[in-house]
């Protein structure tokens, strides 16, 4: 995950009132996208699943360094 602003080629989506931004072609391979932050003894950070999730398992993404090792 990181700032940034919209391009063209970018699709955005509202989960839980927060704008994200993607990809086009991702989006379609990735959709639907779910993103819940998340507190665990290993950190906190954001939880994301999506019809990836199944091919690969689950991403989470903190700036402290927590939720584990990051995507499986």
């Amino acid at each position: 995950m990181a700032l940034d602003g919209p391009l063209a080629s970018d699709e955005t989506f509202t989960e839980k009132g927060v704008k994200f931004i993607i990809d086009k072609g991702l989006y379609e391979e990735a959709k639907p996208i779910s993103i819940d932050f998340i507190e665990s003894p290993m950190g906190a950070g954001f939880l994301l699943k999506s019809a990836l999730s199944a091919k690969g398992g689950e991403c989470c993404a903190s700036s402290a360094g927590g939720c584990g090792s990051g995507c499986s």
